[in-house]
């Protein structure tokens, strides 16, 4: 597709996601994304308010995208331990390609913009609704015992969102699919011995 069969908004948004990712949220400026858009400044502000308006965009746009690759992932697994195992691999591929996003999540000082945190907990509570329906199936065919499920959802989304970091740091991706399954096999087996 050339480039002028791409929307000009979609143009800019493609323009300001390298941006973004290069000099990150606070460094980088409309003259830069106006300059890769190969865009007039006052075109920017046609399709958009701010720069915050077009980071918020972005973020939004990389969160669909997110859940659609974790749900599509989840609905190819057969069993509800599958499941949990796709949505945990899916989740850390798929961060580790949404610079923007990733970014937006771990920098506190972006805590600051109501935008940010809103999208944040939009997305919490989407995965801990996914990893609770997962568990409800588990429970419903009697694989998982689990005595509150929103507890549960919470505590594996909470030690998963604790272990993100050095996840997407590691550059070995057998590395990280084998602390997912060690993680995993904590989850299902615990560590009493029986």
């Amino acid at each position: 597709m050339s480039e002028s069969a791409i929307d000009p908004k979609e143009l800019i948004m493609l323009a300001a996601q390298h941006i973004f990712a290069r000099y990150g949220f606070k460094k980088a400026t409309i003259d830069e994304i106006a300059k890769a858009a190969h865009k007039a400044k006052s075109s920017i502000y046609h399709y958009f308010d701010s720069k915050e308006d077009i980071f918020r965009e972005i973020l939004e746009k990389e969160s669909v995208q997110l859940n659609q690759e974790i749900m599509n992932a989840v609905r190819v697994a057969d069993t509800p331990q599958t499941k949990i195992n796709a949505y945990v691999i899916t989740r850390m591929q798929t961060l580790q390609s949404l610079i923007n996003y990733y970014g937006a999540l771990k920098d506190d000082y972006l805590e600051n913009y109501s935008f940010i945190e809103k999208i944040r907990k939009k997305q919490d509570d989407t995965e801990k609704s996914i990893i609770k329906s997962i568990l409800k199936e588990g429970v419903d065919i009697g694989i998982f015992t689990i005595k509150n499920l929103d507890v549960t959802a919470f505590a594996i989304f909470t030690a998963l969102k604790g272990l993100e970091y050095s996840w997407l740091t590691e550059k070995d991706s057998n590395e990280i699919k084998e602390h997912i399954a060690n993680l995993l096999e904590i989850l299902f087996y615990g560590i009493e011995t029986r």
